[in-house]
């Protein structure tokens, strides 16, 4: 294309642009901000049908469903799930926390007959088999087993059989 060409080109681009009027270059502007509001409103439309189906498909009471529940439906039994969890691992960690206790006693069990051991202090083993007896009582309650016996108190009589030999 010629310069002379461009020239005739642009002249013929500024006879349309004057030959609109105001009012269809705002009818213009008005279409464009119209299309665009749309397209925004479909694009939030399917953000949140994609998050009620994602919310729908994390929750396992609404996974089996072949029939579609509505979205009051899908917040309910989410917000029922989350509870649930929350009291399941509310009761878990309660779970870690006993058996944190349990595992420190068992650690001064076993540095308290260590360091009988080492000393040859049978006095303070007979005091601290009282001790280390009415603490197994408390871990017996723990486990739920409902024998008499527990394991420290088993190894408790092993370790004074050791030490008599």
């Amino acid at each position: 294309m010629s310069d002379e060409e461009r020239d005739i080109d642009i002249e013929s681009d500024d006879d349309e642009s004057l030959g609109t009027a105001r009012g269809d270059f705002q009818f213009a502007s008005q279409a464009e901000k119209r299309a665009h509001h749309n397209a925004l409103e479909r694009k939030r439309r399917d953000h949140i049908k994609d998050s009620f189906c994602s919310l729908r498909d994390s929750v396992p009471s609404l996974q089996g469903e072949k029939v579609s529940a509505s979205r009051a439906q899908i917040l309910k039994k989410a917000a029922d799930y989350i509870e649930f969890m929350r009291r399941k691992n509310s009761a878990h960690q309660q779970d870690i926390d006993d058996l944190k206790k349990q595992n420190n006693l068992l650690e001064n069990q076993i540095r308290s007959l260590e360091k009988t051991k080492y000393t040859g202090n049978f006095a303070a083993m007979t005091s601290n088999s009282a001790l280390l007896t009415s603490k197994a009582g408390s871990l017996g309650e723990f486990d739920g087993s409902g024998s008499e016996t527990s394991d420290s108190e088993a190894s408790n009589s092993v370790c004074r059989k050791k030490l008599k030999t």
